[in-house]
């Protein structure tokens, strides 16, 4: 039986490959965006199979009756996908409260509602997926990523407690984590409002280095949403899957480099009980 998807910021990047390969592996997707035009190709070749719905992730409160209106409409959710998002670069000093509030609107409030949503049909049926869509920086972070890392590494934390709660029901749990792909994620970042001198040569350098990535990726979007279903598929889906060489790389040398830390501090750490 064919499954029913319900894939955010479906209009492109890896949204729109997800819904391609679910589609080509016979199932049904409901493909969520705040602009559904761009979904016109695929609703024209697949009618049967996508099904596009406008939904602001930000808009919380629109969250449950949009849910509510798929499941009246298809019958259950087996897979969500929350994929919307965008990036975001400045020093943690120049960001503002409300732009830091709003990528957080984005890569947690939303996804959260979104995951609440879905839940009780899924633990009625004892089956279903969650797939978070994160990135190699919701496991490390460096100069001007402060605020996007600091929203996937929430949403890592609260998934990987949620694996636990739901595992047992039959509900599992994927976490991905890529690295550059060729997507439009460098191409609608937002940026501080201010650049302070004293940090030109290290959130400069990240300026200057998501300025020119833009359209030069190496990752394949498609090859990685055909991993994602692979690994959806497996016996023992993953809690976490990196993607591309560099997604790899940063992610095993950022916990070597934890390990290290946490190994030259590690006698004095462990000798701070109580005597006796």
């Amino acid at each position: 039986m064919s499954r029913v998807w319900l894939v955010t910021g479906a209009n492109s990047g890896f949204g729109r490959a997800i819904v391609e390969a679910a589609v080509a592996a016979g199932d049904v997707v409901v493909a969520a965006a705040r602009r559904t035009q761009a979904l016109d190709d695929l609703v024209a070749a697949h009618p049967d199979q996508v099904d596009p719905v406008r939904l602001d992730v930000t808009d919380t409160a629109a969250i449950g009756p949009a849910v509510a209106d798929v499941l009246a409409r298809h019958g259950r959710i087996d897979v969500l996908v929350n994929n919307a998002g965008r990036t975001h670069v400045g020093a943690f000093e120049e960001d503002t409260d409300e732009q830091l509030r709003d990528l957080f609107d984005v890569h947690v409030f939303g996804p959260a509602a979104l995951v609440r949503a879905v839940l009780p049909g899924m633990r009625e049926r004892r089956s279903g997926a969650i797939v978070q869509m994160s990135s190699m920086g919701g496991q490390m972070s460096f100069a001007g990523f402060s605020a996007y890392s600091g929203t996937k590494f929430a949403l890592e934390g609260m998934t990987e407690a949620l694996r636990d709660e739901v595992a047992p029901l039959g509900i599992r749990t994927l976490i991905v984590e890529p690295g550059a792909f060729r997507t439009s994620l460098m191409g609608n970042r937002t940026l501080s409002h201010e650049e302070l001198a004293d940090y030109k040569d290290t959130v400069g350098a990240t300026r200057a280095m998501a300025a020119a990535a833009d359209g030069s990726q190496p990752g394949d979007p498609a090859k990685a949403a055909a991993l994602i279903l692979e690994a959806l598929a497996a016996d023992e889906t993953p809690l976490r899957l990196p993607l591309g060489a560099d997604g790899v790389d940063a992610v095993l040398g950022h916990l070597d480099q934890v390990r290290a830390e946490i190994a030259a501090w590690e006698s004095r750490a462990r000798a701070t009980a109580f005597e006796g």
